[in-house]
């Protein structure tokens, strides 16, 4: 019920510009008796003003909670695959506002260990790449069995609905994200007599568990990239994915399915 849901974050970048556009979301949440607040623990709605990577941020700096609504307004005159509202069109979103019932819409995450340390979260996608230009080798595990050794510029993990960004890139599938699973895509990978690669994607079910175990003599240290962030990581030898039991839920809009932001975002 949206009328339980009425703590309301807003979620944006810091600037003289946005501030105006979140004073006039703030009167507007008022005017229909939500409360705008500034600590997201306490929000039962996070919604994100900017793009999709400013939704992606939204969800990674308020720690993936699946126990509240997440909503993205766009700032530049597209809708994409996380915003599903124009800052312009209030009228589309008073009606999310003052519906009793709503729909919500679940998007699945995978959980990423580095090591032994405490498990982190993604959104869209894992990226293991090369810092440098020298490709570098992994050797690939599914659940215990050895499936290949990897030597090329990198990897990509994919969740469903991270199958349309970087993954679409490098000629993955577009994965439905009402299946429980996550992608493997190839970047630049080598094939010759000493090393050899499935060639293509790969998609594995909810179950499964992915490892890479990463070259320790390389020349360089490989970058991990998460959603749209990334760190270099130092002596870390091997890398697990799986499917998380966090899902990130957001509004179900009438006409808004995730083929239909499929076809306006690509066709």
């Amino acid at each position: 019920m949206m009328g339980n849901r009425r703590n309301i974050y807003f979620f944006h970048a810091p600037n003289a510009e946005m501030l105006s556009k979140v004073e006039y979301l703030s009167d507007l949440a008022k005017q229909h008796s939500y409360e705008v607040i500034q600590d997201f623990t306490k929000a039962n709605i996070i919604v994100s003003i900017g793009d999709d990577g400013t939704f992606l941020q939204a969800a990674r700096k308020t720690g993936f909670r699946d126990d509240c609504l997440y909503a993205g307004i766009s700032t530049t005159g597209n809708l994409n695959m996380y915003c599903d509202f124009h800052l312009e069109d209030s009228d589309k979103m008073i009606d999310a506002m003052t519906r009793e019932q709503i729909e919500v819409r679940k998007y699945p995450t995978i959980s990423i260990q580095l090591d032994d340390q405490p498990s982190f979260y993604a959104l869209n996608e894992l990226s293991i790449r090369s810092s440098i230009t020298k490709t570098f080798i992994m050797d690939i595990f599914i659940d215990q069995l050895h499936f290949e050794t990897f030597r090329g510029d990198g990897i990509i993990i994919a969740t469903p609905t991270g199958s349309t960004a970087y993954n679409k890139s490098v000629n993955g599938a577009v994965v439905d994200p009402l299946l429980p699973c996550f992608q493997v895509s190839e970047l630049a990978s080598v094939n010759n007599n000493t090393y050899r690669t499935l060639g293509s994607s790969f998609i594995l079910s909810g179950a499964k568990t992915l490892t890479v175990h990463l070259e320790q003599n390389g020349p360089s240290y490989p970058i991990v990239g998460m959603d749209n962030e990334a760190l270099s990581i130092n002596h870390v030898e091997k890398v697990k994915v799986r499917l998380s039991g966090k899902v990130i839920k957001t509004v179900k809009l009438k006409d808004n399915s995730f083929w239909e932001k499929v076809k306006r975002t690509f066709l």
